[in-house]
């Protein structure tokens, strides 16, 4: 699951920084908020799985942690390429 997450958020970021290289900071703003949205949708899910008992709350907690590094790369690559 955590390698899902992570390939997945690589993946939007990458397109996100291809395909907003030339707009300005209302783009950039957006990008963020669809990187934000990402995170808080992933944090859910990780929050669901430690509620079913799929994973431990140490997991879970090393899972936001993850999903918090690779929300705040993505937000530095869409600062960079704005």
């Amino acid at each position: 699951m955590k390698f899902t997450m992570k390939t997945a958020m690589l993946a939007t970021t990458a397109a996100m920084g291809l395909s907003l290289a030339a707009c300005d900071s209302a783009a950039e703003n957006e990008a963020e908020d669809v990187v934000e949205a990402e995170e808080a949708a992933a944090d859910e899910q990780i929050d669901m799985m430690e509620d079913t008992g799929e994973i431990s709350g140490e997991t879970a907690d090393e899972m936001k942690e993850d999903v918090d590094q690779q929300e705040e790369a993505a937000e530095e690559a869409i600062d960079e390429s704005m």
